[in-house]
């Protein structure tokens, strides 16, 4: 039987506003990545297509916290982010994927969060009933979405993503709280754990998992695995 289908989402955005260097976090895609891989066949998008740009400072992490599966990625999987596909070619093909998953680093705030082609797929991705997640800053490409009878996609639901707590120790200048944005588009639905622990939040019937920082990937990965075994 052929392997499910899951689409990993890249930022394409290589700078933040205040010209800081940015881009998707390694451990967010390593982890998440190395899960999955044995069980699903995996695409790899980002806005622009082509290479997608790699936080440097997430590259460091990784060595300062001796994260060997981070460490073993790098090294031997830079095709994936080098070769990435443009988000518009998949749009119409929501049916095909199992999930789509938003990996993380402070770039999806600057592109991902207002991407009109990102928007519309995660909407066909929710009306095939299909599973969505994001880790740390990944959820922002959620903070938009409406349904067609308008409500917000996440209007109701409980949700994580990187706190305003978290988000101080980074000494990074981010456009929005996303905290706050999730807060105000889940009506009230963002809950968390402690800074820089494990927290994964699952909902709509397994079908929406968002993890709260880089030590949430690797759960949020598994609850993928788990949502399309299921």
């Amino acid at each position: 039987m052929a392997q499910p289908k899951v689409l990993f989402v890249l930022t394409s955005a290589d700078k933040m506003p205040t010209g800081e260097s940015t881009g998707w976090w390694l451990s967010e895609f390593a982890h998440p990545y190395t899960i999955l891989a044995p069980h699903a066949n995996i695409t790899i998008a980002s806005p622009k297509g082509g290479p997608a740009p790699l936080d440097s400072n997430s590259v460091a992490h990784a060595k300062s916290t001796n994260d060997s599966v981070s460490a073993t990625f790098l090294s031997t999987q830079s095709s994936l982010w080098e070769t990435t596909v443009p988000l518009s070619t998949l749009t119409g093909h929501a049916g095909e994927y199992a999930a789509i998953f938003f990996v993380g680093g402070h770039g999806p705030m600057v592109d991902l969060a207002n991407d009109p082609e990102s928007i519309a797929l995660i909407r066909e991705f929710y009306s095939a009933d299909k599973v969505i997640a994001a880790v740390c800053h990944g959820p922002a490409a959620l903070i938009n979405v409406t349904l067609d009878d308008g409500r917000h996609l996440l209007e109701g639901l409980k949700v994580t993503g990187f706190t305003d707590s978290e988000e101080a120790n980074t000494g990074v200048k981010v456009p929005f709280s996303l905290q706050q944005r999730l807060d105000q588009a889940s009506g009230g639905g963002f809950v968390r754990g402690e800074d820089w622990k494990e927290m994964v939040e699952v909902g709509r019937h397994g079908k929406l998992i968002t993890g709260q920082n880089p030590g949430s990937a690797a759960a949020v990965g598994g609850a993928i695995l788990e949502a399309i075994k299921a």
